[in-house]
């Protein structure tokens, strides 16, 4: 139990340092310090090292994503919409909070691993793949043409992408509502 503990502490504090301070500027012992696990807990849990650990923590990251988008589908009836202006609002919320230093769970690392690390690669293309359908099967369901549908989730996606970026090195959390409530203008609009 204890063990299972470490390994998911040493994959929280990796997705932390990771969201960030990038890949390159995250170390294992950094890693092992903030998440407070022994040194041969990661070494036995993640032996292939660094990459493996960043591949974990950005499925991880991913998955938590994708769930809180499906809160936010049930919460507001499948309302692709709706959803995407509540999810801008808590990220807005949540840069805000960590005085813009967080960002997307993935960009940082990805943006330096990707395309040279297949395997951080695929993780994250299975990432931005499930934050894109959870969209795309919203607005399906509101009678959009599944290729329109696929193609505004994907939309969705990036311009949230984008305006974290904006947002961050603004210091200001305007630029998430804004892309949001744009976007979320369009599939309002139906199709």
């Amino acid at each position: 139990m204890a063990a299972a503990k470490h390994r998911e502490e040493i994959i929280r504090a990796a997705s932390r340092l990771l969201r960030k301070r990038g890949y390159a500027a995250t170390g294992l012992n950094d890693i092992l310090a903030e998440s407070g696990a022994p040194k041969g807990s990661l070494y036995h849990y993640f032996p292939e090292g660094k990459e493996q650990l960043a591949e974990e923590a950005i499925r991880q990251s991913g998955a938590v994503v994708t769930a809180t988008l499906e809160h936010l589908r049930a919460r507001h009836g499948g309302k692709a919409a709706a959803v995407l202006v509540e999810y801008g609002r808590l990220l807005a919320g949540w840069m805000a909070d960590s005085g813009f230093r967080d960002g997307c769970p993935l960009a940082t690392t990805i943006l330096e691993t990707v395309p040279d690390s297949p395997r951080l690669t695929q993780a994250a293309r299975a990432a931005l793949a499930d934050w894109a359908r959870v969209f795309a099967d919203m607005l399906a369901a509101e009678g959009w043409p599944p290729d329109r549908a696929g193609s505004l989730g994907g939309v969705a996606i990036a311009a949230i992408e984008g305006s974290l970026i904006q947002c961050r090195v603004s210091g200001d959390p305007r630029p998430i509502v804004d892309a949001a409530a744009a976007v979320a203008a369009l599939m309002a609009a139906g199709p």
